[in-house]
């Protein structure tokens, strides 16, 4: 299985994951038949909320998974159309979440967890960075409604 996991750095297993797929500064890649572990340096980690691709950087890659913290719901649905699996990132750096991946702990992303944009009130660990140049303005905290 190959996997796509945002990370904060650069650091192939031991690297940190990042709170949001598409402003990740690093996307690890890991092939979990081979233990082949790629980095990619993100070409657009900063942007305006929602105009983000990530996948036309990784579309070549034949992931069959991305694993995250978050990422909005135009995002999940790229990758699920694309046939790409999303699971929500366990808590540690990426040998963490590959044990978890084998395990079979993750559960997959649903559409209601996906952020909808950053109005929409509830925490989702995009990480120190990303808090700080996106403040959550509207809705209440764990306000999921549309």
């Amino acid at each position: 299985m190959k996997l796509c996991i945002p990370t904060k750095d650069d650091r192939g297993p031991e690297a940190q994951p990042f709170g949001h797929f598409g402003s990740a500064p690093f996307f690890t890649l890991v092939d979990t038949d081979t233990g082949e572990i790629e980095v990619v340096a993100n070409s657009n980690p900063h942007h305006r909320h929602g105009t983000c691709h990530p996948m036309r950087q990784l579309r070549d890659r034949g992931l069959d998974a991305v694993v995250c913290r978050g990422l909005g719901r135009r995002a999940l649905a790229v990758l699920e159309g694309a046939g790409v699996d999303v699971m929500v990132a366990s808590e540690g750096n990426v040998t963490d979440i590959l044990v978890a991946v084998q395990e079979g702990a993750l559960q997959p992303l649903t559409a209601d967890e996906a952020c909808r944009g950053h109005g929409h009130g509830h925490g989702h660990g995009h990480g120190d960075r990303y808090e700080r140049r996106h403040r959550h303005r509207h809705g209440r905290e764990g306000d999921r409604s549309p």
